[in-house]
C-alpha cells in the first residue's frame, strides 16, 4: 500500500484508510478479521466517531494489538467545550487509547457550527487544551460546506481537513477544488471522502447498502476511474464507503495505482454528467 506524508509532518499514511463505519453492528470475531485483514494489507490509517453507532466498542479491542502502530482519528460533533471533552474522553475509553493521533470538529456545515465550536466555551478551544495536555496530537476537522471550510481554514491552523473530493463534484458542481487549494495554501493534510460516490438516493427510494446514504459506484471500471481520479489530486488518503464490498474494491484499486490519463479524465466528465451531486459549491 502506497503511503503519503500526512501534511508537514513526517507521519506517513496509507492513500486508503479504513472508515470504523465498516465494523458498526459487528461481531467481535468480524471486527478483529476486518482490522487484521487491512493491516495486512498496508493500512495505518484509521478513523471512528461516536456517530457510526457502535463503531467504538468495535474497533476498539479489535485495533488493541495494532494501537502503537497506527494513526488513529476520531470526531465530535459537540460544538461546546463541555459536549466535545465528555465525548472525546468517552471515545479514548471506548478505543482503549491514552490519545488520538488525530481529533476532528465533525461535519461542519452551517455558520452556527463554526460560531459556536469557535466560541471561547467551544469545542475547538478545548481540543488546543487537549492537544497540549497530548490527548490528542493533532486537529481537523471534516465538512460537507465548501464555504465553511475556506472559512474554518482561515481562521486556525488545523493540521487537516477530512471532505468530499470525487469526480462528479469535480465537473458538475465545482465542489472541491477550492477546499484543496485554500488547505494547500495553509499547509493542512487532505483527506477525502466520497470518492466512490455516484450519486443522491432519490426521496423514497429504498437503500441498498444500510451502511452508505447514497449510491456508491457499483461498476468496478468506473469505481476504478474514479478513486484513481481522487488519489490524483493533492491529497494524503481516501476513505472508502462503509461497507465491506466497496472497501475490497479499494483495496484492490490502490494496491495498482496510477494517476489518471488525460483521456481518462475527459471519460470521466462525460460520465459525471449522467450521475447527481451529492453537494454543490457553498451548498449549506
Amino acid at each position: 500500500m502506497q503511503k503519503r506524508p500526512y501534511g508537514c509532518t513526517e507521519i506517513d499514511l496509507s492513500i486508503i484508510g479504513f472508515g470504523a463505519i465498516l465494523v458498526t453492528d459487528t461481531e467481535a470475531s468480524e471486527s478483529s478479521r476486518l482490522v487484521a485483514r487491512a493491516v495486512d494489507h498496508g493500512i495505518n490509517y484509521f478513523d471512528v466517531a461516536p456517530s457510526y453507532g457502535n463503531a467504538e466498542e468495535c474497533l476498539g479491542p479489535a485495533l488493541e494489538p495494532y494501537r502503537n502502530d497506527v494513526f488513529l482519528a476520531c470526531k465530535t460533533t459537540e460544538r461546546s467545550r463541555q459536549g466535545a471533552e465528555r465525548e472525546m474522553l468517552q471515545s479514548l475509553k471506548n478505543m482503549r487509547s491514552e490519545h488520538f493521533d488525530l481529533y476532528q470538529l465533525h461535519a461542519m456545515t452551517t455558520q452556527e457550527d463554526f460560531d459556536a465550536a469557535t466560541a471561547s466555551d467551544g469545542a475547538l478551544p478545548f481540543l488546543i487544551e487537549a492537544r497540549d495536555k497530548g490527548l490528542i496530537r493533532h486537529i481537523g476537522f471534516s465538512a460537507h460546506s465548501s464555504e465553511i471550510a475556506v472559512q474554518l481554514l482561515d481562521y486556525f491552523a488545523f493540521d487537516s481537513v477530512l471532505f468530499p473530493i470525487n469526480w462528479t463534484h469535480y465537473f458538475q458542481a465545482n465542489f472541491g477544488p477550492e477546499v484543496v487549494a485554500k488547505a494547500e495554501e495553509t499547509g493542512a493534510a487532505r483527506l477525502a471522502l466520497k470518492a466512490l460516490a455516484y450519486g443522491k438516493i432519490a426521496q423514497g427510494e429504498e437503500k441498498k447498502y444500510a451502511k452508505c446514504w447514497y449510491h456508491p459506484i457499483e461498476d468496478r471500471e468506473l469505481a476504478d476511474l474514479a478513486l484513481r481520479f481522487t488519489l490524483s489530486q493533492p491529497i494524503t488518503a481516501a476513505i472508502p464507503p462503509g461497507d465491506a464490498k466497496f472497501f475490497d474494491m479499494a483495496l484492490d484499486i490502490a494496491a495498482e495505482f496510477r494517476p489518471v490519463s488525460d483521456e481518462e479524465i475527459a471519460l470521466l466528465r462525460q460520465r459525471s454528467e449522467a450521475a447527481e451531486p451529492l453537494f454543490r459549491l457553498h451548498a449549506a
